[in-house]
């Protein structure tokens, strides 16, 4: 007898009504966890910052350099990998509400781009680049294990069909929701949130000795090598990828790979420059 998972998580908690001719608001699991993502991680990152001395004034800062870069390149990456069309034809719609489409590649990106900015101007604090990055990858796996977690409530990013026991039936899809599928999504959020636990033990050890780049480059190396084979067992984002040997997903994740592998060599080496 072949058992399966019903899913048929409602993906809103409860609607705001209208006020004065704005709304209504639904207030979706998915927005709630992709909060407390930053949330608890500025948490975590006051902890980091208090046990090495760093001023806690900056904390703030640096949580708005990731709300922003995080959002902006995850909309941003979506648009340009996915759906170029729609980005050149109408770029206003990346800041536009509803966020349907958010990309976990682009998100690494804006997240980058915000720590070099971020970065530039607290070098005198010992805040280098690799500093800061070694750190936020930790609450950035939190972040990634609640964001994926969100997309398991959102019943989206399923995976192909299945016949293993702990299969989902996502009743609230209507394109996937006839038969039991993997939940890609879940075997993602538990694999962040296993990083989590790892970089924060390799930090605790470590702290201020912890190697340059070493954090960055285990969490390259682990979620992109995951990401690589986890698409084998998902659904494909857009039609067009059909075309092709590998999705989207995995040809973003290879130089990933590549760079988190380059970063851990260095580590070891610990001849990178701040």
């Amino acid at each position: 007898m072949i058992s399966y998972i019903i899913w048929d998580v409602n993906p809103e908690i409860f609607t705001i009504p209208e006020i004065a001719g704005f709304g209504p608001f639904p207030v979706r699991w998915y927005g709630l966890l992709f909060a407390a993502g930053f949330l608890i991680g500025q948490q975590i990152m006051i902890h980091i910052f208090k046990k090495e001395g760093k001023p806690q004034e900056d904390i703030d800062a640096l949580t708005l350099y990731m709300v922003i870069s995080t959002v902006l390149g995850a909309r941003i990456g979506h648009f340009l990998f996915y759906q170029p069309e729609v980005l050149f034809k109408n770029p206003l719609e990346v800041i536009m509400p509803p966020y349907a489409g958010l990309a976990s590649h682009g998100a690494i990106i804006g997240i980058i781009t915000g720590l070099l900015l971020y970065s530039r101007s607290r070098a005198s604090s010992g805040q280098s680049f690799l500093w800061v990055a070694d750190r936020i990858v930790i609450v950035v796996a939190l972040t990634g294990c609640f964001i994926r977690f969100g997309n398991l409530m959102n019943h989206e990013i399923v995976g192909k069909l299945t016949d293993v026991p702990w299969g989902f039936i996502f009743l609230q899809n209507t394109e996937f929701s006839q038969n039991p599928r993997h939940p890609a999504q879940l075997y993602e959020s538990i694999s962040c949130l296993v990083l989590f636990f790892i970089l924060f033990a390799l930090w605790n050890k470590y702290k201020t000795k912890t190697p340059r780049g070493l954090l960055v480059g285990v969490f390259f190396v682990w979620v992109f090598t995951l990401r690589f084979l986890y698409e084998f067992l998902k659904e494909n984002q857009e039609a067009f990828e059909a075309d092709y040997a590998l999705n989207m997903g995995q040809m973003l994740s290879i130089p990933a790979v590549a760079l988190g592998l380059f970063f851990i060599l260095k580590s070891r080496q610990n001849q990178l420059p701040d």
